[in-house]
């Protein structure tokens, strides 16, 4: 057999190990996560003296804020002081109710926060309700970056067994929320991070996950040997957000309809 071969099946077998230690790990945290988390109070100093602007996460779909532990842990590690998790319901709401939970948040953490934008980080679901807020609710006013991971953008067409659910039927290729995603944005300047897993097989097809519209300001990241779930605890991951968030925004910043790249080793 080819040296291609090998490579290709090494590196699969790698994923699959990542993947299934990156499930088995969150499994394991997943109770912790169950419990909303209490919202931040204003207080005297909660500047953020770091330096670095308050970054919200939001989960995806049947999912909690545990999904973020590691992630969380490498931003304030780094110094990043004001990281807040959101839990929503996708059971018993849609993307627009849950867009419009997202944005009290954000409302809420710029009031603590002396003003400041905040970001976004959404895993799968989340990032698209992310997307929804600063596109279609005005959340282009209180968010200056969003980062998504392994967010089907155009859709997924896995979420076809759980039909019967309002929410997973926008998810569906085509729904009334990809039509209204596709719509002009042209006073959407919030920027986007994408990235996407190699070895992810819940968006169908596979270049579903790539954000393309040409008024948004879209890099999207391919992150080689990643999955669903490990994309949140993926090392180049990390460090490539970290990178993305440290940095201050500008208007010509980022590439509009960004092709994709990878991540380098």
């Amino acid at each position: 057999m080819s040296n291609a071969f090998y490579r290709t099946a090494t590196t699969t077998v790698r994923a699959l190990g990542l993947e299934s230690a990156a499930l088995a790990a969150h499994l394991l945290l997943y109770p912790t996560g169950l419990a909303p988390e209490p919202l931040p109070q204003a207080h005297p100093d909660c500047g953020h003296s770091s330096g670095h602007a308050p970054v919200l996460l939001l989960h995806g779909l049947f999912d909690n804020r545990s999904v973020f532990t590691l992630l969380r842990h490498s931003l304030r590690t780094h110094g990043w002081e004001h990281v807040h998790a959101v839990n929503h319901n996708p059971t018993s709401a849609d993307i627009h109710t849950a867009a419009v939970l997202l944005g009290r948040h954000v409302v809420h953490a710029r009031r603590v926060y002396g003003g400041e934008q905040v970001a976004v980080v959404g895993h799968s679901l989340g990032g698209l309700i992310a997307r929804y807020y600063v596109q279609l609710l005005g959340g282009h006013e209180h968010v200056h970056s969003v980062v998504t991971l392994g967010t089907p953008h155009a859709g997924t067409l896995c979420a076809l067994p759980l039909y019967p659910i309002p929410i997973a039927r926008q998810l569906l290729p085509g729904s009334a929320v990809f039509d209204a995603l596709r719509a002009p944005a042209p006073h959407c300047d919030t920027r986007f991070l994408t990235f996407w897993g190699d070895h992810d097989p819940v968006t169908l097809p596979p270049g579903n996950v790539l954000l393309r519209h040409p008024d948004l300001r879209v890099e999207n990241v391919l992150a080689p040997g990643a999955g669903h779930l490990s994309l949140p605890v993926h090392p180049q991951v990390l460090a490539r957000l970290r990178r993305y968030l440290a940095t201050a925004p500008t208007p010509s910043g980022l590439p509009q309809n960004d092709p994709g790249h990878r991540l380098s080793a």
